[in-house]
């Protein structure tokens, strides 16, 4: 990414706020980045990033946005920026739609997480056919800056990623939420369960990010070592668990690609 490139980034939300977190902790300059919200509140934006509450500023001074709203904010954000490179991780926002949006035809549609705050997260994403190599070295800086990232070649994808690996922690969350009740349930105490949940998802996570085995590899593992482990593994093959979470991460997407 070139040293002179000016960053823009609209919407301080949640993960507004996580991104821009995690570009300065990644070392890119603030005086690079320039911070737009309507209210103007400066809560999670330091004082050596600059601010403005108008849309129309940002565009002007910035070579790339980023458009970090809520869905429901799409009809009200006023941002023509035909020259500019426009990306995105509104859930559900399309190419085409963000395009219309802000007149751009470079348009880099992706998902992240509030991950991005502690430089963790995943985040895939999908560019227009107008975009230049130059607009792609970009986006992948600014997204390794925050985390891991991939580029993919269809866009129904980012849905699927906006379901499964937006929410963190999410539905990983969820799991470690059943095995805590299962504890509690077996008598141990809360806190107890609770300590050991997360030291177990901590130390899954990472392994799983760090072993060269594949998460499905790890599996046959455990099950071939028939171990206790196995038994538990084995019996969740034959349950209707996959199913299951086949059938939650169809219903995130569906809403993904039905929000805007």
């Amino acid at each position: 990414m070139p040293a002179e490139t000016m960053i823009g980034l609209i919407g301080t939300g949640m993960l507004g706020r996580a991104i821009l977190r995690g570009w300065l902790d990644s070392g890119i300059d603030p005086a690079r980045l320039l911070v737009c919200n309507r209210s103007g509140s400066r809560d999670g934006v330091p004082k050596a990033v600059a601010l403005t509450t108008e849309p129309s500023t940002l565009a002007q001074r910035c070579d790339a946005i980023l458009l970090c709203v809520p869905p429901a904010s799409v009809p009200d954000l006023a941002l023509h920026a035909p020259d500019k490179l426009i990306l995105s991780v509104m859930a559900g926002a399309t190419r085409d739609q963000l395009s219309d949006l802000t007149g751009s035809p470079r348009v880099i549609r992706a998902m992240s997480s509030p991950a991005a705050g502690r430089r963790l997260a995943y985040s895939p994403w999908i560019a227009s056919p107008d975009t230049t190599p130059e607009d792609r070295a970009i986006a992948k800086a600014l997204f390794e800056a925050i985390g891991k990232t991939d580029e993919v070649s269809d866009e129904a994808h980012i849905d699927l990623f906006t379901a499964m690996t937006g929410p963190v922690p999410g539905f990983a969350a969820y799991f470690a939420a059943l095995m805590a009740r299962h504890a509690t349930a077996q008598g141990v105490a809360p806190e107890i369960a609770d300590r050991a949940v997360r030291q177990l998802f901590l130390a899954s996570g990472e392994m799983l990010a760090n072993d060269p085995m594949t998460p499905e590899q790890h599996v046959r593992q455990m099950i071939d070592y028939a171990g206790t482990t196995a038994a538990g593994l084995l019996a969740m093959e034959t349950s209707p668990i996959q199913q299951a979470v086949a059938e939650g991460l169809q219903a995130a997407a569906d809403k993904a690609r039905t929000i805007v």
